[in-house]
């Protein structure tokens, strides 16, 4: 089920659900991608969602693959 914005909104200007002020951990949220807390800053991962932690494994694994195996200019 698909949260509706009023809920939205509420999760995200909830500071409970903000931890050290910029990491977005929200259980009740579905949704693995979010808006940042200062919104025109991007986007961040619910921390406290398997689809959050997912992005958030990939994005890591595929910085950490091109700096081993792209090469590097003199």
């Amino acid at each position: 089920m698909q949260p509706t914005k009023e809920q939205i909104e509420k999760w995200h200007n909830d500071p409970k659900n903000w931890k050290l002020g910029s990491i977005y951990y929200n259980p009740e949220d579905p949704r693995g991608w979010v808006n940042k807390r200062i919104e025109w800053m991007g986007w961040t991962v619910n921390f406290a969602n398997k689809k959050g932690i997912g992005i958030f494994a990939a994005l890591t694994i595929i910085i950490i693959l091109m700096m081993v195996f792209l090469p590097k200019k003199n």
